[in-house]
């Protein structure tokens, strides 16, 4: 398929299926009438950041109303609380500090996780067993151990539980994923994706002290180890430290390296070396590597990661993005986009003493066309709560089924654990173990009592 034909059966494509949601489906036509009874009831447990944005995207459906709030600071417990009731009218029925009379509620259709990423798999796997489908955020769990089990959940409650990777509802991701298929860029040798994150600077080091009043810091802390309070691991700050969460890695990685993966039609790789560490402030309370490169070996292709902390300067002037490099053109992919920049054809009045030089096209010509900036639509979050809302009525895979969630967050876990062992390490997908027994053990969930890991 050439670039002009592609480019129109993609736009065709993306008009007519894609947008579905902001094309202003009715949804009284898939849970039924207005009345009551067909309202799609949600629960949300974790209310300060991300799970308070994915439910306030729910409810500009209609025919969904939030029965229920959850979290463990009464700050934020109660703000949302009068938040929901100023936007709604209504006052939430439900308001509770303790995850499991969230469950516990029978009148909650689906359960919102906005909670850190060690409290993942228990949550998701206690809602699936009640009957309840999920909306879980990224990464779908802090080890590689928890997201097979929270898949087996998935599958033995046959429950819908979608990934909030919501760039898989957003058009624009798989238009390039396709494009990068159809084989206009010649072959691809190459992925490069990369998070240069200006908002993630230095964590300067405080002591530990009491909790803020009206926080249950046992409940936070739950299967993590039994540590005394510090607000550098409290609330946004948690994803730095390997107790709750996977660092830069496993927060930008899991949306990015999915797309990379699909663009390549691949799955998880036999060979992973991460190398990085702590290299821009070596001496802050962050955990994590505030810088990693990452090599995924494939067969005849690389996907390497590249991040950095307090740096803005990505590839391509972008502070983070997915570039698939073929031997005719690279196509750059963010979310504000995809464009093709097309490469230089390659000949001995270029190159003199470049041998061998089969390309018979002229100087400076080049191998591909361009293609101009395909602009996203910036409703990627909107249209994957839709797709969410879609799947419960039809029991159909959502867009980020949670198998897709688990497979991306463990490349994302692949690396930080290299990283963490020093060394280059195989993965055997069948067995599910590396060659390295430090790293097995990393890979592997310990809960704190008297919280269990699930056993199904």
């Amino acid at each position: 398929m050439d670039r002009r034909n592609f480019l129109k059966k993609s736009a065709i494509t993306a008009t007519g299926l894609s947008l579905t949601p902001l094309m202003g489906k009715p949804f009284n036509s898939i849970f039924g009438q207005s009345a009551p009874s067909n309202k799609i009831k949600i629960g949300l447990i974790g209310c300060r950041n991300q799970g308070w944005s994915n439910l306030t995207t729910f409810l500009q459906y209609p025919n969904v109303e939030c029965v229920s709030l959850c979290d463990i600071d009464d700050q934020w417990l109660y703000q949302r609380a009068s938040e929901l009731e100023e936007m709604t009218g209504k006052k939430p029925p439900q308001l509770v500090k303790d995850w499991r009379r969230v469950i516990d509620n029978k009148d909650v259709d689906m359960v919102i996780i906005g909670t850190p990423d060690h409290w993942h798999c228990l949550q998701t796997i206690a809602a699936c067993e009640a009957g309840k489908d999920v909306f879980v955020e990224k990464p779908l769990a802090n080890t590689i151990e928890e997201c097979d089990l929270m898949v087996k959940a998935a599958r033995k409650y046959n429950r819908i539980v979608q990934v909030g990777q919501w760039q898989r509802s957003d058009p624009h991701w798989d238009e390039a994923a396709a494009y990068v298929q159809s084989g206009v860029l010649g072959k691809v040798r190459t992925v490069k994706v990369w998070a240069y994150q200006t908002s993630k600077w230095t964590l300067p080091v405080v002591p530990d002290s009491a909790p803020p009043a009206g926080v249950d810091y046992d409940m936070w802390l739950g299967p993590a180890p039994k540590r005394n309070f510090n607000q550098n691991r409290f609330h946004y700050n948690f994803r730095f430290f390997w107790d709750y969460a996977g660092g830069l890695m496993a927060d930008w990685g899991v949306h990015l390296l999915d797309y990379a993966m699909k663009g390549m039609n691949a799955g998880l790789p036999s060979y992973v070396y991460g190398a990085g560490g702590k290299f821009g402030y070596p001496d802050d309370a962050m955990e994590t590597p505030d810088t990693l490169m990452a090599t995924y070996k494939y067969p005849d292709f690389n996907i390497i990661w590249d991040h950095a902390c307090g740096i803005g300067n990505g590839l391509f002037d972008k502070r983070e993005g997915v570039a698939f490099f073929g031997e005719n053109g690279t196509l750059v992919l963010t979310r504000s986009g995809w464009e093709v920049i097309p490469e230089q054809a390659v000949n001995s009045r270029n190159f003199p003493y470049c041998y061998p030089c089969d390309d018979e096209r002229k100087p400076n010509s080049l191998r591909m066309e361009a293609v101009e900036m395909h602009k996203g639509l910036g409703k990627g979050l909107y249209m994957h709560a839709g797709n969410m809302l879609d799947c419960i009525r039809t029991r159909e895979l959502p867009n980020a089924d949670i198998a897709i969630g688990a497979e991306v967050a463990k490349l994302s876990h692949m690396a930080n654990i290299s990283c963490r062992v020093g060394s280059a390490l195989r993965w055997d997908n069948k067995t599910g173990l590396f060659d390295n027994e430090e790293a097995n053990l990393l890979a592997k969930a310990n809960y704190r009592s008297p919280w269990k890991l699930p056993v199904l």
